[in-house]
């Protein structure tokens, strides 16, 4: 992340999102204020085109033009989704899945374009590892509907609030409560949005960025402080520790990651009507 040497490739950098002729029809979109999407492609104007779709109804979009940057950059914050281009000349959109599914932690939903229509090329991408697909020239409304639709499947917002079961842990939205092995934990709401967010990305590191984007919003004046307090308590409040199955750790230099101790309680967590895939 040093200064540029010559010969290396130009920085990446935020894609501002330009204001569309048409933004779509609103009713038709998920809350999606605050989630977070990479963008891959090796032309820039192709990544401002995206941004400036997905920009105005909510998503926060941040540009890459090489694969490498957006592979360092995923070991350092929190995306909720990537959309990659399938040809870049360095290294393709398919290698570039298949080094995401041999990374640490498990990668954020992926929505690959292609100019490619053939069914073959397509199960190619899909079975290297990406969620969705659409085939190129971009047709602006059917962008905006497969983002919304992948990131409605993934992530299963819900307008009313469930009830969630994790492992031994069960958690009430209507009282902002939590309760396992006979006992019930009132939580403050940020507490309690801190909590959700964890178990529904369990062992999967998250950045203190995404973490205060998520609960706080777009803050630039919050302090790392308020999340780290937050998690303090959070941990003490739960019991989170080996003997309930699971444990709230800190990820130096990135933030924190929530993880299952036991193959029982992960598989348990899994199977809850609340877990979300990372």
């Amino acid at each position: 992340m040093g200064g540029r040497s010559s010969g290396s490739p130009p920085p990446d950098r935020r894609t501002p999102a330009a204001r569309p002729e048409r933004t779509g029809a609103r009713e038709n979109l998920l809350a999606s204020e605050g989630m977070k999407v990479a963008l891959l492609d090796d032309d820039e104007s192709h990544n401002a085109l995206v941004a400036g779709l997905l920009g105005p109804v909510g998503y926060d979009c941040v540009s890459f033009t090489h694969p490498e940057r957006l592979l360092s950059e995923l070991r350092r914050q929190t995306f909720d989704l990537l959309i990659i281009d399938w040809n870049m000349p360095d290294l393709s959109g398919i290698e570039t899945l298949r080094r995401l599914g041999e990374m640490s932690t498990a990668p954020p939903p992926v929505l690959l374009l292609t100019s490619r229509s053939i069914e073959a090329d397509l199960v190619e991408g899909l079975n290297a590892g990406a969620d969705d697909y659409i085939v190129k020239p971009l047709q602006p409304q059917v962008l905006l509907a497969r983002v919304n639709a992948l990131a409605r499947r993934i992530y299963r917002p819900s307008s009313t609030p469930q009830v969630e079961q994790h492992g031994p842990y069960r958690l009430e939205p209507g009282g902002h409560t939590v309760s396992w092995a006979e006992r019930v934990e009132t939580l403050t709401p940020k507490e309690f949005q801190l909590a959700v967010i964890l178990f529904n990305n369990l062992a999967r590191p998250l950045s203190r960025d995404y973490l205060l984007r998520r609960i706080w919003g777009q803050r630039p004046d919050l302090e790392t402080r308020t999340l780290d307090a937050h998690v303090s308590r959070l941990r003490s409040k739960l019991e989170l520790r080996p003997a309930n199955g699971f444990r709230l750790t800190t990820v130096y230099g990135f933030g924190y990651r929530l993880e299952a101790c036991n193959p029982q309680a992960q598989a348990e967590a899994n199977a809850g009507p609340g877990a979300l895939r990372a």
